[in-house]
């Protein structure tokens, strides 16, 4: 019989080799013997994180030399650390000294201010194509902290380059030696041109004028927006191909109607009548110190000078006043809606003609508003909520409800959508966004709603026709185009229509209405009064 070999000491048997000479799980369990940790040579990377203190402290000992300069350059990372909350609240103290700095200097800082946010809101009309209106409120919308009186300062400056665009870019290509007339160079040239400031009080509010905006100023700097070489159109500041239109209407009188558009529109308020009189009206202004003017021709305005900031006023809050041009408040009473009436406002817009008829009929009747946009609707339903107006309704423009009412309104008022040459004063931007190409579109859609309004009007009732224009085109021959299409109106006196109305005789003459600005002090607009046969 075999004997095998007793196992050796610790090994149980099954610590014999298996057959191919390979070692067994139990030949492993005994670990082998560490090694003694080598220290890493310079620069070499630990090998594990058992050996990275070695490692770190071999770092630590290539960075302790002498003391002295080099030592200070080869602090560890943990002082930098310390040093960074230092230099944060360095740079704070630095930061707050310039705030202070420029504090103390409010007129520079001020005017560069202003300049920069009047530059802000060209560019949201230039690259947004936003009317300038538009552009201001949603711009201050987003900053309340922006005081009236600094808005009022800024909306000039806007206003002021629009007005004079014409002008200052033919300066700029005069001058500029291939500058484009971009909104800042526009801006530097109005402060100089027109505001008559120095190249360099100019160029002071700029962050950082380059070169060739430096040199355009200093070119600009003996001149005034005037220059003999001017073509007649840059210098009444109007668009070229709209110039033979205003020229037939004023003749020798152009130029001089064109400067009254370049000069700021005054503030006109038109009193509630359905909240007091005009009389209390300018007594509660005054508690605000606003100080008001009666209007030479509307029984119902009040004149502020241009500028005035009515926003914080209590009879404006109050519903006691409202913002309107006298020109439209002389329209409206001319339209003679009368208590008890079905009257219709054919395009209300935001509903400033609305509002002057509901006065007029106390309260009693059918007033509607209508208009294809509802933004404009739900601003009209505001104000006539403000002003205590229980008789009017708002709704959109629906040609099926004109075909329903056909025949019913005693009153049909007709503010057309037009070119909207009477309020370049108030809108200097609204000439450069008219194109040729407007003119027959806007002649089309004015006939259009006069053939609507001749649809609605009751026999012996009124089609009021207004524009804030001055052409021919949108006027006169409207009316006389629509009078050979609808031979069952006739048209009616102005002269007999104001007498009943305003009172008096009208400002002007013939049988139909056209203010100016250079001839009766508000904005331009035409009235003509077509009544049906009875």
């Amino acid at each position: 019989m075999d004997e095998r070999r007793p196992p050796r000491s610790g090994r149980g048997t099954a610590g014999g080799k298996p057959p191919g000479g390979k070692k067994g799980p139990a030949d492993r369990t005994t670990a082998p013997k560490a090694p003694e940790a080598r220290k890493p040579r310079p620069g070499e990377r630990p090998r594990n994180l058992a050996r990275k203190a070695d490692f770190d402290e071999a770092r630590a000992n290539r960075t302790r030399r002498d003391d002295g300069p080099a030592e200070e350059r080869q602090k560890p990372a943990a002082d930098a650390a310390e040093r960074a909350p230092r230099q944060r609240a360095g740079r704070k103290v630095r930061e707050q000294a310039e705030r202070d700095a420029a504090a103390r200097r409010p007129q520079a800082g001020a005017a560069s201010r202003r300049f920069a946010h009047a530059l802000d809101v060209l560019d949201a009309m230039s690259y947004g194509r936003a009317t300038a209106d538009k552009a201001k409120n949603d711009w201050f919308r987003g900053r309340p902290h922006v005081d009236g009186q600094e808005r009022a300062q800024i909306e000039r400056m806007v206003d002021d380059v629009m007005r004079y665009r014409a002008g200052l870019d033919w300066w700029i290509d005069r001058a500029g030696r291939g500058l484009p007339p971009t909104d800042q160079a526009r801006l530097v040239a109005m402060q100089i041109l027109v505001r008559k400031r120095k190249p360099k009080d100019a160029l002071a509010q700029v962050r950082r004028p380059d070169p060739e905006l430096s040199k355009l100023a200093e070119a600009l700097g003996d001149h005034t927006i005037d220059h003999p070489d001017m073509p007649g159109a840059t210098r009444a500041g109007i668009p070229a191909w709209l110039e033979p239109a205003l020229a037939e209407r004023f003749g020798r009188d152009l130029e001089a109607e064109m400067q009254a558009m370049l000069r700021p529109a005054p503030l006109d308020l038109r009193v509630n009548a359905l909240a007091g009189k005009r009389d209390l009206a300018r007594d509660r202004l005054a508690q605000d110190r606003l100080e008001a003017a009666p209007t030479p021709y509307s029984p119902l305005g009040l004149r502020l000078k241009p500028g005035t900031d009515i926003g914080p006023a209590k009879a404006l809050a109050d519903g006691l006043v409202e913002p309107q041009d006298e020109g439209s408040q002389l329209a409206s009473l001319l339209a003679d809606a009368r208590p008890g009436q079905f009257v219709v406002d054919l395009c209300a817009g935001a509903g400033g003609k609305t509002l002057a008829m509901a006065g007029q009929m106390a309260n009693r009747g059918r007033l509607v508003a209508l208009d294809i946009s509802e933004g404009r609707l739900a601003r009209a339903r505001t104000r006539l909520r403000r002003a205590g107006v229980h008789n009017a309704e708002c709704r959109e423009l629906d040609r099926k409800w004109i075909k329903r009412h056909g025949g019913e309104a005693d009153r049909v008022l007709v503010d057309a959508p037009c070119t909207g040459t009477g309020v370049w004063r108030r809108k200097p931007d609204a000439r450069w966004r008219l194109a040729p190409t407007d003119l027959p579109e806007l002649t089309a859609a004015q006939s259009r709603l006069l053939d609507d309004a001749a649809r609605l009007v009751a026999p012996g009732g009124r089609v009021v026709y207004v524009t804030c224009s001055l052409l021919r085109a949108e006027n006169e021959d409207q009316v006389a185009a629509f009078l050979a299409r609808q031979p069952d109106f006739t048209l009616r006196p102005i002269a007999e229509v104001w007498a009943e109305t305003v009172g008096g005789a009208p400002p002007a003459k013939g049988d139909m209405l056209l203010l100016t600005p250079a001839r009766h002090g508000c904005d331009g607009f035409f009235v003509a009064v077509l009544e049906r046969k009875g």
